[in-house]
């Protein structure tokens, strides 16, 4: 299954995503120019962290416009996979992708670290092959990493099981001690109500190796790997 990874000018995780993809999952995966203006055959796209446009005006706000963008939406609404991770994430809420809007952390500070993720759901294209153990181990690197949604359209995201991934503590409590950011309801990433698009602020990319002291991030991109694998529904 054939992974595109956008490049933005200031991305700085597009080749960590290309190598889990190719070196660690064995799949074939192409980076894709921000100017491009065709994906071409693939079956999941990522928009990998970074600093796109060294997040001048607002992040992701100027990489929204970006040539590519525009097929990476049309990609979506066909039911095409499309995960954002951190800058990603920021620029799929900025280009309507997903709801929610990512702003300053609570603390005004730069935060770096491992955090643990609690897994709302089982049965997403982004969660399915999480193990049945205790919460994630994760490392977070943002400034603007505080999600943001009005609390009518909180209650909505709960109902469509749209919340994928909350900030817990070791023993999977989600609380204010837990959260990082100060993110609403603890929410570490989310997905569109279709289920095919999702956001989030932690780096699986960097915890899909022993080496890197966490391997829970692969998981994350072994569940996209088998719904991928699934046949597609009979019209």
């Amino acid at each position: 299954m054939s992974f595109a990874v956008i490049q933005f000018p200031g991305s700085n995780c597009d080749q960590d995503c290309v190598h889990v993809l190719s070196k660690v999952l064995k799949q074939p995966v192409k980076w894709v120019w921000h100017k491009e203006t065709d994906l071409g055959d693939v079956g999941a796209v990522i928009v990998p962290g970074g600093f796109s446009y060294g997040d001048n005006l607002r992040t992701g706000a100027i990489a929204r416009f970006s040539p590519i963008m525009i097929f990476v939406k049309e990609f979506a609404a066909k039911g095409g996979l499309v995960l954002g991770i951190c800058n990603g994430f920021q620029i799929l809420c900025e280009s309507g992708l997903l709801p929610g809007a990512l702003i300053r952390n609570r603390s005004l500070t730069f935060r770096c670290g491992h955090v643990y993720l609690k897994v709302m759901r089982s049965d997403s294209a982004f969660t399915n092959s999480t193990p049945e153990k205790g919460p994630l181990r994760i490392p977070i690197a943002h400034h603007d990493g505080c999600y943001y949604v009005d609390p009518a359209s909180l209650e909505s995201m709960k109902a469509n099981g749209q919340i994928l991934w909350q900030y817990c503590d070791e023993e999977g409590v989600a609380g204010v001690d837990a959260n990082p950011n100060g993110s609403v309801w603890n929410i570490a990433g989310v997905c569109n109500k279709e289920g095919n698009v999702a956001g989030m602020m932690p780096h699986p990319e960097r915890a899909s190796e022993s080496c890197l002291d966490s391997c829970d991030g692969i998981h994350l991109f072994k569940s996209m790997l088998m719904a991928l694998k699934q046949p597609a529904p009979v019209s």
